[in-house]
Formats: structure tokens, C-alpha cells, sequence
């Protein structure tokens, strides 16, 4: 069991190590200072900027996870608390369900249902009415990230005893200041974990968003703006145009920087779990 542990952890720095050495000779000949703050992509003259696509992907991302959080928390607070065994037990599959459908499918239903409807309301504000856009990519994002954020969430919720609703009830509380102030304080921790992975989950997903974000190479300024994450990059490209100096390098390179920033999430999110475990003790 140990070494199955070794293994599983040390997958993590194989992949880092193996995304480093290929990154290693577009590092060579330029700066990553330049290359994360540079706008300009441009493989045929050897320019490779970041930019953009560290900006569309951050931009789709937190509006995802801004759309999401609220939805999934309240959602799996009612089905743990509120709803009858019949509602949950009907709802529970479906959610479930959620988790299973093929991202391409969700980029389907997207382009067919959501891009017009962004679209339009973007031509009804004077921005352009394309509807691909951060706003459809952030939209089919949180509906993707809803089943983990819902299904974590409600199982750390279910987790606290019944002894201390009573105990809250008992005193003279109400239900919702039972779960504000004695369920939902227990449960914290579990609850920021849930977000964590939602956000990982978000962070790296390809193909949907691919589908609806745009696929400019422009840093957005809007919600109704184009983009073009790190990850509709690598799979739009890799693979293709390879005989271009460094353009595989920089793809990998852009593998590795997204690895990075899910990985410095999930540190200092730990962080920050473990200290509003101390301050709640």
C-alpha cells in the first residue's frame, strides 16, 4: 500500500519533470518573464506570448467558478437538509448524471443553445453579438463543474452528526441558523475542498470551451469578449505545424504552466483550509 502511495505521488513530478526537460529550448532563447508577459503569437517568426491565453484562461475559469459556487452550495445544502428522502433520492442520479456526459456534448449543446442567447444579449448591449465569447465558455463551464461541487458538498454536509442540529434546535435556533452556524461552520474545510477540485476540474478542461470561447488569440476585456485558454491551445496545435523551431517546446510549455498554477492553487488553498480550521477550533 505504501508503495502504491510512492507511485500515485510520484506520477505528479514525473509529469512535471517530463514537461520541464521538453520546455527546456524555448527557456533557453527566451525569458519566461518575456514569454508570460509577452501578446505577441506569432510561431512563424518565433514569437511565442503567453499573455492572452493565461488571461482567457483565468477570465473563463473564475467566471465559471462565480456562477457555479453559489448555485452548487445552496443546491447541496437543500438536498442534505431540506429535501424530503423521495426529492433526493430522484435528484441525487441526475446530478450524478451531470458527471458523466461527454464534454464534447456539452460544447454541443452550447453552440446550439447558449452561443445565440449570448450572442443576443450581447447585440442588445452594443458588444459583439458572435455569442462566442468568455460568457458562453464560463456558462457550459459551471454547468460541467456542478455535479463535483454538488455531490463533495453534500456528502461533508450529511457528515455532521444529528446530535448537534439537536443540540442547536434545542436551544432555540432556527433551522437556517442551525445549518449557518453549526453544520456549515463543522464543515468548512470539506466545503473549500469541494471548490478546489471544482476549480482544478475548470482550470483544465478542453474540449467544451474550446467549442464556444472564441479561439482569438486577444486578451478579453468583457465577458462578451473572445478567448483562447492554455488548453484549447495545446489541442487545437499539438501535433500540427511541428516543423516550426520551438512551437513544440512552446506548447509543453504551456502544459507545464498550467500543471503549475493548479498545483499552487491546491497549496496555498490548503493553507488556507488549515488555518480557518485553527481559527474555528
Amino acid at each position: 500500500m505504501a508503495g502504491a502511495a510512492v507511485i500515485t505521488v510520484a506520477l505528479v513530478f514525473a509529469i512535471t519533470l517530463a514537461l520541464l526537460l521538453k520546455s527546456r529550448p524555448i527557456l533557453a532563447t527566451t525569458s519566461l518573464p518575456h514569454l508570460l508577459l509577452s501578446s505577441s503569437w506569432h510561431p512563424l517568426r518565433g514569437e511565442f506570448g503567453f499573455y492572452p491565453f493565461i488571461v482567457g484562461t483565468l477570465w473563463v475559469t473564475f467566471l465559471a467558478m462565480a456562477l457555479s459556487v453559489p448555485i452548487c452550495l445552496l443546491t447541496a445544502i437543500y438536498l442534505a437538509e431540506y429535501a424530503s428522502r423521495r426529492v433526493r433520492s430522484a435528484a441525487k442520479p441526475l446530478v450524478d448524471l451531470l458527471a458523466g456526459i461527454p464534454p464534447v456534448v456539452y460544447g454541443l449543446f452550447a453552440v446550439l443553445a447558449l452561443v445565440p442567447v449570448v450572442g443576443g444579449l450581447a447585440a442588445r448591449l452594443g458588444e459583439p453579438p458572435t455569442g462566442y465569447s468568455v460568457l458562453a465558455g464560463g456558462i457550459v463551464l459551471a454547468i460541467m463543474v456542478f455535479p463535483i461541487i454538488i455531490s463533495v458538498t453534500e456528502e461533508v454536509v450529511r457528515s455532521v452528526p444529528l446530535e448537534a442540529r439537536e443540540a442547536s434546535l434545542a436551544l432555540g435556533a432556527t433551522r437556517w441558523h442551525t445549518v449557518k452556524h453549526v453544520v456549515l461552520r463543522s464543515v468548512v474545510s470539506g466545503i473549500a475542498a469541494a471548490v478546489v477540485l471544482g476549480f482544478s476540474r475548470a482550470f483544465g478542461e478542453t474540449m467544451a470551451v474550446l467549442m464556444v470561447v472564441g479561439n482569438v488569440p486577444k486578451a478579453p476585456h468583457s465577458v462578451f469578449d473572445p478567448a483562447y485558454p492554455l488548453p484549447a491551445l495545446i489541442a487545437n496545435n499539438y501535433g500540427e505545424m511541428m516543423s516550426i523551431r520551438l512551437y513544440d517546446s512552446a506548447l509543453l510549455l504551456s502544459a507545464l504552466i498550467l500543471l503549475v498554477v493548479v498545483l499552487v492553487f491546491n497549496v496555498v488553498a490548503t493553507l488556507v483550509i488549515r488555518r480557518i480550521e485553527r481559527r474555528l477550533a
